[in-house]
C-alpha cells in the first residue's frame, strides 16, 4: 500500500491488503476491513469511528475464553498475541475494550489459580 496501510477497502465490495502481511497480519487486517466494508465506510473514517472498528476487530479475533486460556499460562504480551494469532496492536485494543464483566470473569480465574 503506498500509504503504509496494511489494508483499504472501498467500502462496498472490494478489499485490498498489503502484500508485505505475514498470515497473522493478513488476518487481522483482512478482519478489520471487513467491519469497515460491513458498515460501508467509504474513505478515511473519524478517530471515533476507526477506535470503534478496532475494538469490534479485537472481539471478533480474540474470544475472552481464548484470553482467558492464554493468560493462564503466557509470560508476555507478545507470547499472549503468538497464541491467539492476532498481532500485539489487536490483542492490546481488545485489553483496552473489555468490558468490565470481562474483567470480572478474568480476575475471578486468576483467584482460583492463587
Amino acid at each position: 500500500m503506498p500509504d503504509g496501510a496494511p489494508g483499504r477497502t472501498d467500502g462496498t465490495s472490494t478489499i485490498w491488503l498489503d502484500k508485505s502481511l505475514d498470515q497473522v497480519e493478513r488476518r487481522c487486517a483482512l478482519t478489520h476491513e471487513l467491519v469497515h466494508l460491513e458498515r460501508r465506510h467509504i474513505g478515511c473514517q473519524p478517530l471515533a469511528v476507526e477506535s470503534e472498528v478496532c475494538a469490534e476487530t479485537a472481539r471478533r479475533l480474540v474470544a475472552l475464553d481464548q484470553l482467558v486460556r492464554g493468560l493462564r499460562w503466557s509470560r508476555s504480551f507478545a507470547e499472549l498475541a503468538d497464541e491467539l494469532w492476532v498481532t500485539e496492536d489487536v490483542l492490546k485494543d481488545r485489553f483496552n475494550n473489555l468490558a468490565p464483566e470481562d474483567w470480572a470473569i478474568i480476575l475471578a480465574v486468576e483467584l482460583q489459580q492463587l
